[in-house]
């Protein structure tokens, strides 16, 4: 029987047509109704025609539906992918700019922090409104959140509907193990890792290739080669430091901890450089979305006029529909689950970001055990700030998330309680469109 796949927010045209790429090339999948949900027309309308024209190329039986509507996109899906945007431009670029005022720099500010918790506060009660729609239209479904902060919106969602099959899903996993084996020149089929830890602070506990550990090339690759330690300067120093490496890139990790973005000589040694491209430069990701804003519908025309690639891609969201409902095999990867027993020295109940297996039988996260104290000490104050902004926002007690952003490392290393104090009560101002749940804007 054919099966629904819903796309919430399926106006991220690169995104959704990847995915959808991805869906229809399995067997099992290409028949399958793909219901694209938006709230706006235009963006709507290029999407449409991007999947009307994959599914013209790959002549696959596949059902395209379109609408406005989220709850007629959602009745009886058996997958649901999440990628919403809940405010746009102008609000996000208050998360960014309030905090450079009080001499927090900012490179994206979408996961952790007091930028990110302020996303978390717009975003998740229209989360928990989704949820709210899947457990009365599709309570079977799989439910994968592409939206950031990924960690808190899933220790949310998780929360308050445990009986739905909801994970969050991230990139940085398996990219970053790519990079590593490139930097090794490692075939990635015979590569294996362990990795765990929260959401863009997960750490590789073992890095093996043809079953030895790898990390000594690693090592040896970064300490010799100028070309790697510059590509990723933050994470690379992150690594000489604590013996594993981080999953998420160098501009995110600077805004994790306290050691890189607390004074302009620190953020021009070891922020504004790479091969590349400026990998930590203040409000990158800000600077990008003001420039998709202006461009977005060029942009879209242009990668609309490429020839269509039919290649399987290597994000986990079709991979994870097809094992539990599509071909019922067994696919091995990194979800974003609650801590319940998996890390012992996380916070129990708190979302990790651990190995998991999709099957027919869903989604099962793997035990861990403890991670090294090294990083245990890192993640439990990232982890532990999250669940004071949860706390904050299920209760709408706005003490809670000024202390949520009292503890975070950067913030911390940079301002007084008083400061913070300030900055939080100017950024629940700017934000109180968005969150009238709360019970204050002061404290």
């Amino acid at each position: 029987m054919a099966k629904k796949i819903a796309f919430i927010g399926a106006g991220s045209f690169g995104f959704t047509r990847g995915l959808v790429k991805d869906i229809l090339s399995f067997p099992a999948l290409r028949d399958a109704t793909l219901a694209l949900m938006d709230i706006d027309d235009e963006r709507l309308s290029f999407i449409k025609t991007a999947v009307d024209n994959i599914v013209a190329e790959g002549k696959y039986p596949a059902k395209v539906q379109v609408t406005k509507d989220r709850r007629e996109a959602l009745k009886d899906a058996d997958g649901v992918v999440i990628t919403i945007l809940q405010g746009g431009y102008k609000i996000f670029r208050t998360d960014i700019e309030i905090p450079k005022k009080y001499n927090v720099d900012i490179n994206v500010g979408d996961t952790r922090g007091p930028s990110g918790i302020f996303r978390a506060m717009r975003t998740l009660p229209v989360m928990l409104d989704i949820c709210k729609d899947v457990k009365e239209l599709c309570p079977h479904a799989v439910v994968l959140n592409y939206t950031n902060p990924m960690a808190m919106l899933c220790r949310g969602m998780q929360e308050k509907y445990p009986e739905l099959n909801i994970t969050g899903l991230c990139h940085s996993v398996q990219g970053t193990a790519e990079m590593l084996a490139n930097w090794i020149k490692a075939d990635m089929k015979d590569v294996i890792y362990t990795c765990a830890g929260i959401n863009h602070q997960a750490f590789y506990l073992d890095f093996k290739v043809k079953g030895k550990d790898a990390y000594p090339k690693i090592r040896k690759a970064i300490t010799t080669r100028e070309e790697i330690y510059n590509a990723e300067q933050v994470r690379n120093e992150m690594f000489l430091a604590l013996d594993y490496y981080v999953t998420e890139s160098s501009g995110h990790n600077s805004e994790y901890n306290a050691w890189f973005r607390k004074r302009p000589d620190l953020i021009e040694k070891y922020c504004t450089h790479g091969t590349n491209w400026n990998p930590g430069a203040y409000a990158y990701i800000l600077n990008d979305y003001a420039s998709r804003a202006r461009n977005w519908r060029s942009l879209t025309k242009k990668e609309m006029a490429k020839k269509i690639d039919l290649t399987r891609g290597k994000e986990y969201a079709s991979y994870i529909f097809n094992a539990v409902f599509g071909d019922n095999t067994i696919f091995p990867f990194n979800g974003n689950v609650r801590n319940f027993g998996i890390i012992d020295n996380l916070p129990y109940g708190c979302c990790v970001e651990v190995p998991t297996f999709a099957s027919k039988n869903g989604i099962e996260a793997v035990r861990v055990g403890s991670l090294p104290p090294q990083l245990a000490t890192l993640v439990n104050t990232s982890a532990s700030c999250e669940e004071m902004a949860i706390e904050g926002m299920f209760t709408g007690d706005p003490k809670r998330i000024y202390q949520a952003v009292c503890f975070d490392p950067l913030t911390s290393a940079v301002l007084s309680l008083a400061e913070i104090k300030e900055m939080t009560l100017e950024m629940l101002a700017a934000n109180k469109k968005y969150i009238p749940y709360m019970k204050s804007l002061k404290f």
